[in-house]
């Protein structure tokens, strides 16, 4: 991809979700994910409807008017991304790829929090960790997010959950909220390692996905091609036996990793490329608020 052209998806996608951002979402954000606490800031004159219990009586006693404690929320909140970044995401038949969906919906969390004034990280992954960004919260920051999330190639074909939540666990020793980015079109052998991310830290799973994954059409023989595997074959889907094994695979797996969500008390939500994902975004963050 030339230069040029990487920063004007950048940009597209910066411009689309800040819009996004300006209003009931970043809202959202800030009630689904609660500070550190409330600290004090200043003490006013008492007005009438303020909580008696905030009155400053040594001020009070002092200036012979009643004075009220005002506080702010301590947020300082940490947002960890984690971002799959191997060639399955590559995949995508409405109009976008896995990956472009991705690159949207991690921007969005990532411009919410910037505006909330979080700190915002990024693990990239596939069967390794391939990148490892340090939380901040300045916008230059963010864009390198998204620039490397579009932008990054990687010869590692596979994907590694478990070693990505294991990296987490190392390198983030003070309690964030860590989001998993992924198509988990792979093995359900990260169920200890979740667990216990989920007890350090605030985790959420969120699934991108596209129709044709969950149902193989009606159109003749096609050669299948497999981004992580490298293994190609080609099917004849005109056959129900074929899409109807393709929907029982899709169930099961589905199913497997609801009940690995479920057990490491992890909140998921699943977004695919020819939906709108904002408002899937804001049924989890009310789901957490």
């Amino acid at each position: 991809m030339e230069a040029s052209e990487l920063l004007q998806r950048v940009r597209r996608v910066e411009i689309k979700t800040r819009a996004m951002t300006r209003g009931a979402l970043a809202g959202q954000y800030h009630s689904a994910f609660k500070g550190r606490g409330m600290a004090f800031s200043e003490v006013r004159e008492y007005h009438v409807g303020d909580d008696v219990r905030d009155i400053d009586w040594n001020v009070t006693a002092r200036t012979g008017k009643p004075h009220v404690k005002m506080f702010h929320e301590e947020r300082e909140l940490i947002v960890m991304l984690l971002i799959d970044v191997s060639p399955s995401l590559d995949f995508g038949t409405q109009g976008r790829t896995l990956r472009e969906l991705m690159a949207e919906v991690a921007a969005t969390l990532a411009v919410s929090a910037m505006m909330n004034g979080d700190k915002v990280g990024a693990i990239f992954f596939s069967d390794r960790i391939e990148k490892y960004i340090p939380p901040a919260s300045h916008r230059s920051h963010i864009l390198y997010i998204i620039r490397e999330l579009l932008a990054s190639p990687t010869a590692h074909r596979r994907t590694d959950v478990a070693q990505a939540l294991e990296y987490l666990i190392r390198v983030q020793k003070r309690r964030a909220v860590a989001f998993l980015l992924s198509d988990f079109l792979c093995p359900v052998d990260f169920r200890r390692p979740l667990s216990i991310a989920a007890r350090r830290h605030d985790v959420a799973a969120l699934r991108l996905t596209d129709v044709r994954l969950k149902e193989m059409p009606n159109v003749g023989f096609i050669k299948l091609y497999d981004a992580e595997t490298g293994h190609e074959q080609y099917v004849d889907t005109t056959h129900r036996s074929v899409r109807e094994g393709q929907q029982r695979w899709w169930k099961a797996h589905s199913e497997a990793l609801r009940d690995v969500f479920n057990q490491c008390g992890v909140d998921a939500a699943e977004f695919t490329t020819n939906t709108d994902y904002v408002p899937r975004l804001m049924a989890l963050l009310a789901k957490r608020g």
